[in-house]
């Protein structure tokens, strides 16, 4: 895994980040802000769990599965909220399967508690793997 694919997967979480924020801070009122809210978080969560497979696979760390993921990655210590991360995962499978209106409002509840914890993640993973200055532009 080259370091260069591990910046841009980065990068592009960072966009991810940045944009579910927007979505939580409109108001909640709106059924089509609770459901733009609920995709960009479930397109953040994917993001986030591939770019930390794919910078445990720096760390010679092989992993299949989201759920094998966020495993190693709280044994290493990056995520500090193991059953956080846990209960993202169950949300996520779940926005995906099937839609109910009040499931949906409890599932934005919780992205809103998430937030903190996906920020405080990305910007450690940043800090450990971020760009360390390359002027290789190929």
């Amino acid at each position: 895994m080259s370091e260069r694919k591990a910046q841009q997967s980065l990068e592009n979480l960072k966009k991810a980040l940045t944009r579910l924020e927007e979505a939580l801070q409109e108001k909640d009122t709106n059924s089509l802000y609770i459901d733009g809210t609920i995709q960009r978080f479930e397109f953040t969560f994917e993001l986030f769990w591939k770019t930390v497979k794919r910078l445990l696979q720096m760390e010679g760390i092989e992993t299949k599965t989201p759920r094998e993921t966020l495993k190693h990655a709280y044994s290493v210590k990056w995520l500090k909220n193991e059953q956080a991360w846990l209960q993202m995962l169950r949300d996520r499978n779940e926005t995906s399967h099937l839609y109910d209106e009040a499931k949906a409002k409890q599932i934005y509840e919780n992205i809103k508690g998430y937030f903190p914890e996906l920020n405080d993640t990305f910007i450690d993973l940043s800090e450990k793997y971020g760009d360390s200055g390359s002027d290789d532009e190929s």
